[in-house]
């Protein structure tokens, strides 16, 4: 048998093991913290800390080293190998957790970086418990070759295969360039930080060298062009603390899987509490603008939405609140945009958040106020038809609770798609002010009666008569109430209660899909 260790080879040992430990923390360059910092950036532990809750984290693979050789790789093994694994808490939640270390390669992945990320992703999913990351990485590690970017393909696949098991939030923190880029394109929410986060395929010098055209990096891949622009981000932020505080606060709203449901808490707002300024904020004339968000605001808990996608699609709100305690998605018209018509843009912002929520269990309450689809060429070319369907898709294909409220305007095929009755919604509501019909009553009245208009010997007259009628006759608020495609109309100043009652009630739903392997969307 080996002798066995003396005390004082122990605490040699342990003192050895302290010391790698502080050289994988601090890294092998003295100055590359002070670099990191100079740039206006946090090192990966410091962004790790505000993430999680203080003391809670356990890292994973601290003294993981690569083996590559070549190109001088043999002579620079340091540890982490340039990524922080490990898990902690928010809020007493598990989550798990990787960092990408710029200090180290630039963050760039290679085969042992990216077998810590597999590492991780795994044990997330088997914990069943979301997984954030936070990118700021070069890319792949050229010196590794193919051994990388395969580093890059189990990321992906990863990915893929957690999607709708539990939450993935990515965080830019730095560059994202290439192939690189695609993991975070797959997880459910992407925040970035301006200033310092750039996300492209291809570079400003690649895009200059083959279209001429010129470019910064923030102009092409900046936090405000993709929040904005590409709708790549879906939350955009002026600093590093307010970004990962809020990812903290999207989780304390989420599920940790989708086996679960979403975390409730008691509130002090009370459920049955009236909204009088409801009265006031909405005009009972459908012509006028209004900003729905005030109207949301005036209904959930407290005045908080977590607003998802709000600089992309503007006319369309999508967000997390509570109502009287419990998370609900919110999917709303924006008349202050655009009159809130539908166009590509916000019907894909709408399906994805719709899937979402339909994969996480977060029931979901559609405010509707809407003119139609947006007319137009571009639209029509662009597949206005089938990116439009992806909404109506969603909802469709969900099987939360779901409850719509018209509040105006509802004409057409946005009508269908916006949740109705006819597609699937468990409650179906309006106030007194609602207009269900196939178009406005002035295009209605065009076409109905357009030989009684033209005959006449006043027509101008006689098309405001004909649009009365066809007011009196099809669009007042109580036709669709009569023939059972709406459950109720309320008085607005008791819409919170009613939705609180209505969720109460259909907290346990249960619906069963068709068995399939899975459906094929439209895109």
């Amino acid at each position: 048998m080996p002798p066995a260790t003396t005390p004082d080879e122990l605490t040699d040992r342990i003192a050895e093991l302290t010391e790698r430990k502080e050289s994988a923390r601090n890294g092998t360059d003295p100055k590359a913290t002070e670099r990191q910092h100079a740039k206006g950036k946090l090192t990966a532990h410091e962004r790790i800390a505000l993430l999680l809750d203080k003391g809670s984290f356990t890292e994973v693979e601290q003294l993981r080293r690569h083996r590559a050789t070549g190109f001088g790789l043999e002579d620079k093994r340091p540890y982490t190998d340039g990524v922080v694994t490990g898990w902690g808490t928010v809020e007493g939640r598990t989550v798990f957790v990787y960092a990408h270390d710029f200090r180290i390669f630039g963050g760039a992945l290679g085969e042992a970086h990216a077998a810590k990320i597999h590492k991780i992703m795994d044990m997330a999913m088997a914990a069943g418990a979301p997984l954030v990351s936070l990118n700021d990485g070069a890319g792949a590690r050229i010196q590794e070759g193919v051994s990388a970017l395969a580093g890059y393909g189990g990321i992906f696949q990863r990915n893929t295969r957690a999607s709708g098991v539990i939450p993935q939030i990515s965080v830019m923190l730095g560059p994202c360039a290439g192939g690189a880029a695609y993991s975070p394109a797959l997880t459910d929410f992407i925040f970035m930080v301006r200033d310092i986060s750039q996300m492209f395929i291809t570079g400003p010098d690649v895009v200059k060298a083959v279209t001429g055209e010129e470019i910064s990096q923030n102009g092409l891949g900046g936090a405000d062009a993709h929040a904005g622009t590409s709708g790549v981000a879906h939350f955009v932020y002026d600093d590093e603390e307010t970004c990962l505080a809020e990812v903290r606060y999207l989780l304390s709203l989420l599920p940790a899987n989708n086996r679960e449901l979403p975390p409730a808490v008691r509130s002090g707002d009370p459920a049955d509490r009236l909204g009088e300024a409801l009265l006031d904020l909405v005009p009972a004339d459908g012509n006028r603008s209004y900003d729905i968000r005030a109207v949301i605001e005036e209904i959930v808990d407290d005045g908080e939405l977590m607003e998802v996608h709000a600089a992309f699609a503007p006319n369309i709100v999508v967000g997390f609140a509570r109502v009287d305690g419990h998370v609900v998605g919110i999917v709303a018209n924006q008349p202050s945009a655009m009159a809130g018509v539908l166009d590509i843009k916000a019907s894909e912002k709408g399906a994805r958040f719709v899937q979402f929520c339909d994969s996480f269990n977060i029931p979901l309450v559609t405010l509707v106020d809407v003119p139609g689809f947006l007319p137009g060429v571009d639209q029509e070319h662009e597949g206005i038809i089938r990116r439009g369907a992806k909404l109506l898709y969603a909802y469709c294909n969900a099987t939360v609770p779901r409850i719509s409220l018209i509040l105006r305007k509802a004409y057409g095929g946005a009508y269908i798609v916006m949740d109705s009755r006819s597609i699937g919604a468990d409650i179906a509501l309006a106030w007194p002010t609602n207009e269900i019909a196939v178009m406005g009553a002035e295009g209605a009245a065009n076409v109905v009666f357009r030989r009684e208009i033209a005959a006449a010997e006043d027509p101008e007259a006689m098309r405001a008569q004909k649009i009365e009628q066809y007011k009196r006759e099809l669009v007042h608020p109580y036709y669709a109430a009569e023939r059972g495609l709406v459950d109720d109309v309320i008085d607005p100043r008791e819409t919170r209660s009613v939705l609180s009652r209505s969720l109460a009630m259909l907290a346990g739903k249960h619906a069963d899909l068709p068995r399939r392997k899975h459906g094929n969307p439209p895109q």
